[in-house]
């Protein structure tokens, strides 16, 4: 039988980053969290604004003010 405990060291938390930033960090710290380049995150972001006209500007505002900053 299998012990299943949750431990907080294996699971991954969404942070906005503070070393790999461009703005805000948004794109840095979704990244990490999804573990792929920042700089595809960041194309996509701006062919999202392109693409949708706009509409992704304020969608990256609210990830920047609703998602808290990694710890130091």
């Amino acid at each position: 039988m299998t012990n299943s405990v949750y431990t907080p060291e294996t699971t991954k938390k969404l942070r906005r980053s503070r070393s790999d930033k461009m703005l805000t960090g948004v794109c840095g710290g979704w990244a990490t969290y999804l573990g792929v380049d920042a700089t595809v995150l960041r194309l996509g972001l701006v062919a999202a604004v392109f693409l949708s006209v706009g509409i992704a500007i304020p969608v990256y505002v609210a990830a920047a003010i609703l998602t808290p900053e990694e710890d130091s």
